[in-house]
């Protein structure tokens, strides 16, 4: 699966971050990551707030996308895709009061441009 994750051969300065699961302390896993030139990054133990936008972030998800709904895919491309289209909603439509009432990308258009 991290092959199919990182195509390209390498991917020099880049920070890979995540929680301390099992799966992301792994040698197979840190060694691909050094192969790739990707620098691994992972939360303290037991400090959620170190990931906490994230975390936000895949809580609204799930609630928006999947709980109290009754979605099915019926592969996992659709699955793929209907997770992209639903970050595309997210930075780009889906307004947010703590933002002004803009837009992720709108906020830091506004802030930025």
């Amino acid at each position: 699966m991290l092959e199919q994750a990182f195509t390209e051969k390498h991917y020099e300065n880049t920070i890979l971050h995540s929680d301390q699961g099992w799966q992301y302390q792994h040698d197979f896993y840190h060694q691909f990551l050094e192969s790739k030139g990707i620098q691994a990054s992972m939360s303290r133990k037991g400090n959620s707030p170190d990931n906490g936008m994230m975390e936000s972030f895949f809580g609204i998800l799930k609630s928006e996308m999947f709980y109290g709904y009754e979605k099915t895919f019926k592969s996992l491309n659709q699955l793929e895709q209907a997770i992209v289209d639903y970050i595309d909603y997210y930075n780009n439509k889906r307004i947010k009061v703590k933002l002004k009432g803009l837009s992720p990308v709108q906020y830091r258009t506004k802030s930025f441009g």
